[in-house]
C-alpha cells in the first residue's frame, strides 16, 4: 500500500478534509460515501459508562474481573443521581452516544432506562444470559458477547458468581435475541474456537442478528487460547464476510488491524490507542502532542469518576475491538494517498457505524429504493 500524504502525527481537520474531498472528486460514488460518513461522525460525540460492578458470570479472562475492577469505586445506585449525570453528559458535554457496560447491565435495567430516555444513542454490552425488553428500549444497540464460538464458549464463559459450571449459555443468548434487530454479536476469536467459527457464525446469521470479530487477548489467563495462526483467522474472518455479507461487519484491513495489532503506519499500542479519557490528567500531554484520540471521549467508572481508558489501562494484553476501530477512523490523514486508500477508510468506517441499532447506518435503518420510473 502506498505511503500516507500526511506524515506529522496531527495535521489539522480543514486539511485532511480538504483532501480527502480532493481524492474522491473525480468518483461521486465516494465523494457521497465519503460526505455522509463525515456528517454521521460529526454528530457522534461518545463516552463509555460502567453502570454496575455486579455480574451473574465468572469468565474467564474477563477484563473487568481480573483487575478488581468492581474494587475500584463505590458503585451509584441512586436513580436520581444517575440521572442527573446522564443530563450533565448531554446538556453540558454535548455527549450525543453512551456505551453502557459493567459487570451485567441487563442486571440493571431501571439504570439503562434512565440513558435510554436521556441520551440519544445507547449501546449495551450484555452477556445475553438476561433479556433486555423492548418495552422503552427499542432504539438501544445491544452488544451480546461470545467468545469462542461453540463448546469454547462455554468453557470460556460458563461459570457462576459462586464457581457453578454453566452450559448453554450461546442457545439461551440465542433464544432470547431471535430476530431482534438490536442486536449485534460481538464474537471475540480464540485458537481453539476456530473449528467452530462457521458454524457459530451460521447460527447467528439464522437468528436474524449481526456479528462484529473481537480478539480474545485474555489478560494471561490463558495463553493457549491466543491465536498462533493468524493469518488462517484473517482468512476466515474475510472468508466468513464473504459468504454471510448481510450478517458479518467488518473489512479484511479491520480484521487484519485487530488480529496483529498493525496497519500500514504504525502499531496498536499505549501511545496509538485513541479511546482514552480526555479528561484523565495522565492524558493531558496527548490531547495536543500526541497521536489523534476519540475527541470528549472518558469511560466513567460507577462511581462517575473518570477511568484511565475505555478498559483498564494494561496497555500490553489489551486487543478492544471497538478501540481497534476507532484508531483506523481517527487515522483518516494515514489513508490519503491515493483514492484506494480512501475507499478502504470510507468503508472502513461504514462498518463501524453498521454495528449500532441507533445508526443510518445499520440494516434495519436502511431506506429502499425508489423504483426506476416505468419499471
Amino acid at each position: 500500500m502506498a505511503q500516507p500524504v500526511f506524515l506529522d502525527v496531527r495535521p489539522s481537520k480543514e486539511r485532511i478534509l480538504t483532501r480527502a474531498i480532493e481524492l474522491a472528486q473525480e468518483d461521486p460514488a465516494l465523494a457521497e460515501r465519503l460526505m455522509r460518513v463525515n456528517e454521521v461522525a460529526r454528530g457522534i460525540r461518545t463516552v463509555e459508562v460502567w453502570i454496575t460492578d455486579a455480574c451473574n458470570l465468572r469468565c474467564k479472562g474477563c477484563w473487568f474481573f481480573e483487575h478488581d475492577m468492581d474494587k475500584q469505586s463505590i458503585e451509584i445506585r441512586d436513580l436520581g443521581t444517575i440521572r442527573a449525570f446522564a443530563e450533565d453528559l448531554r446538556d453540558n458535554k454535548r455527549i450525543t452516544s453512551t456505551l453502557l457496560i459493567g459487570g451485567e447491565p441487563a442486571l440493571v435495567l431501571d439504570r439503562v432506562r434512565v440513558f435510554a430516555e436521556t441520551i440519544r444513542n445507547v449501546t449495551v454490552v450484555t452477556n445475553g444470559t438476561r433479556p433486555i425488553p423492548y418495552d422503552g428500549l427499542e432504539d438501544l444497540a445491544i452488544a451480546v458477547s461470545l467468545w469462542g464460538g461453540g463448546p469454547v464458549d462455554d468453557e470460556l464463559r460458563g461459570y457462576g458468581v459462586n464457581g457453578r459450571r454453566i452450559s448453554g449459555l450461546f442457545d439461551k443468548a440465542l433464544r432470547t435475541y431471535t430476530d431482534d434487530p438490536r442486536a449485534t454479536w460481538v464474537y471475540t476469536l480464540s485458537e481453539a474456537g476456530m473449528p467452530y467459527l462457521e458454524r457459530t457464525v451460521e447460527a447467528i446469521a439464522a437468528n436474524g442478528n449481526q456479528i462484529n470479530f473481537g480478539y480474545y487477548s485474555d489478560n494471561g489467563t490463558d495463553p493457549t487460547a491466543r491465536l498462533h495462526n493468524e493469518e488462517r483467522a484473517i482468512e476466515e474472518m474475510t472468508r466468513m464476510r464473504e459468504t454471510y455479507p448481510d450478517t458479518v461487519i467488518g473489512d479484511p484491513y479491520y480484521f487484519r488491524t485487530l488480529v496483529t495489532g498493525r496497519t500500514h503506519w504504525g502499531t496498536f499500542g499505549a501511545e496509538t490507542c485513541p479511546s482514552i479519557s480526555n479528561d484523565h490528567p495522565a492524558h493531558a500531554a496527548r490531547l495536543t502532542e500526541g497521536h489523534p484520540i476519540v475527541g470528549r471521549f472518558n469511560a466513567y467508572r460507577t462511581d462517575h469518576s473518570v477511568q484511565y481508558c475505555a478498559t483498564t489501562g494494561d496497555c500490553d494484553n489489551c486487543r478492544d475491538s471497538q478501540a481497534v476501530w476507532s484508531w483506523l477512523l481517527v487515522n483518516l490523514h494515514r489513508f490519503l494517498a491515493d483514492r484506494d486508500q480512501l475507499n478502504t477508510w470510507v468503508t472502513l468506517a461504514e462498518n463501524f457505524y453498521r454495528q449500532y441499532y441507533w445508526s443510518s447506518y445499520h440494516p434495519a435503518r436502511q431506506v429502499p429504493a425508489e423504483p426506476a420510473v416505468g419499471a
